[in-house]
């Protein structure tokens, strides 16, 4: 199966007010953008374009999105943290009551030192109902200039890196 792809440039250079592509094609972002500057439209055979549903593989349990994490976790489910920086003493204590003062519980741990920097991977199970994005946001909130925490919902961390 081939796809085309409909840049920007290929916008600029269309001469007319519409473009009609296959459903197969993929319009890049900047394409659309260029399209909605210059008043362009971008029309498929049954309508307007509409950017297609990602396939995500036929293994991936359900849609990973951030609308997921509105809805509040589910029973088991889990997410990884990650937190790089300098080390200073109350690192670990600071990402840990965050997660406490949610009712989160630290599943693993694992961390590794070299020199003055610390690096550190939590896997998290989330209380069923809480809201993952708020806890996101909280923990990626932490650390100032010392360190830098990252969060990923586990299904999300799991589809990345299958083989």
């Amino acid at each position: 199966m081939s796809s085309r792809f409909l840049t920007a440039e290929d916008v600029r250079r269309a001469a007319g007010q519409e473009i009609l592509v296959d459903a197969a094609t993929v319009v890049t972002p900047q394409a659309l953008e260029v399209a909605a500057q210059s008043g362009v439209t971008i029309r498929t055979a049954s309508g307007n374009y509409a950017e297609p549903t990602p396939f995500r593989g036929p293994d991936a349990p359900q849609v990973l999105d951030e609308r997921a994490g509105a809805q509040g976790a589910q029973a088991g489910d889990k997410m990884v943290v990650t937190c790089v920086g300098r080390n200073r003493a109350g690192v670990l204590a600071e990402v840990c009551t965050a997660l406490a003062e949610d009712g989160a519980n630290i599943n693993d741990v694992s961390q590794k030192m070299v020199e003055d920097y610390f690096h550190m991977l939590l896997v998290v199970e989330m209380p069923q109902g809480l809201d993952f994005s708020v806890l996101k946001n909280r923990l990626e909130s932490l650390g100032g200039d010392e360190f830098v925490v990252r969060v990923m919902h586990e299904r999300v961390f799991q589809y990345m890196h299958r083989v």
